[in-house]
């Protein structure tokens, strides 16, 4: 099969087109032939090597996938060849403490797609069974591959570790990110006023369609002073924030008194300054977060199917142009989710 590999670490020139055996599922896997495969932050960590992820090189990538059975292990009995699916992205033992309290996103053993083991960035892939999902039906392939990672961490992030209450008020840094405009959609849809931020003006409108009150464009703009001005002086009860130094300052003021600030990445790096003493004299919260539970993609999954919550796809490239595609998400020149698609040439 035809798959992007890289065989040692560094910059986007390291990816090439290859030919690679084809994967073999064992007897409790699916062999999918995959039809999307969406781009995330972490294909570049990856690609880069960082202590947090020990791979075998060579190496494919994509945790997102969607795409069609091709064939079944000799112990699937819930799945059959011709079915269209979505891939889990996160990877759990399924019998650890956690996986039996139904968090399995804290599972001692966890890794995710395209980290822990090969991706979707190959015509090709093997999944566990129990790590298959039905393709909602009327979500195309890749929107359904544009869902999964994003929206879990956003859901996770909003729910499970911040609580959002309806009326509350919501800052949401990066709003054009793949976790920033479903973090959007998820806080209006739990009835909270949410307010985002993006670094060009064509995002703006983007930004304000998909549920924001309030689109602030942190190259022009005071975030921290301009949401003080959004909100009389309180501040925001939640910020989605997933940048790092880059924006940690800003979220951190923006908040009101007994604030949350939830944090599920560092695309800018990973130190950031802390003044003590402004938490606990504000008694703030600030919480770490990690994708999400199965149960809470089960929920995300539905959403979606329903229409409720809608993946932006800024733009599809063929599986050959995957270093084009990665060098496009460090421009930051997006907004919403670039895809992948093996059969496009």
């Amino acid at each position: 099969m035809k798959a992007v590999i890289f065989r040692r670490h560094g910059g986007p020139e390291v990816l090439e087109l290859a030919d690679v055996p084809d994967p073999s599922p064992g007897p409790d896997d699916v062999l999918v032939r995959v039809k999307a495969c969406a781009l995330n932050y972490l294909d570049l960590w990856i690609r880069q090597g960082i202590p947090a992820y020990r791979i075998t090189l060579p190496h494919i990538s994509g945790c997102d996938v969607a795409g069609i059975i091709e064939q079944v292990g000799s112990k699937v009995r819930q799945w059959k060849p011709g079915d269209a699916v979505v891939l889990a992205p996160g990877l759990t033992c399924g019998a650890c403490e956690w996986c039996r309290r139904g968090e399995d996103n804290l599972c001692v053993s966890f890794g995710i797609r395209g980290a822990a083991v090969d991706g979707g960035y190959a015509e090709l892939t093997v999944a566990r069974a129990r790590d298959v999902l039905r393709l909602p039906s009327g979500v195309s392939f890749e929107e359904a591959a544009a869902y999964p990672l994003v929206f879990l961490t956003a859901w996770h992030m909003l729910t499970g570790r911040a609580g959002l209450n309806a009326k509350e008020r919501v800052l949401v840094q990066a709003a054009g990110s793949g976790v920033g405009h479903a973090a959007i959609q998820i806080a209006r849809h739990l009835g909270a006023t949410v307010y985002g931020t993006v670094g060009s003006p064509a995002k703006l409108a983007k930004a304000n369609a998909l549920g924001a009150a309030a689109v602030i464009n942190y190259r022009q703009e005071d975030v921290q002073a301009r949401i003080r001005e959004l909100t009389d002086g309180r501040g925001v009860d939640v910020v989605i924030e997933h940048i790092g130094p880059q924006t940690w300052e800003s979220s951190l003021r923006s908040l009101a008194k007994a604030g949350r600030l939830v944090t599920c990445g560092a695309s800018s790096g990973p130190d950031v300054p802390l003044d003590l003493r402004y938490v606990f004299s504000r008694q703030l919260s600030i919480l770490g977060s990690m994708m999400g539970t199965r149960a809470e993609l089960d929920a995300v999954t539905e959403l979606i199917g329903r229409r409720v919550l809608k993946p932006v796809i800024d733009t599809v490239y063929p599986l050959a142009q995957a270093r084009a595609a990665q060098e496009r998400m460090l421009s930051r020149n997006v907004f919403g989710k670039l895809v992948l698609r093996p059969d496009l040439t």
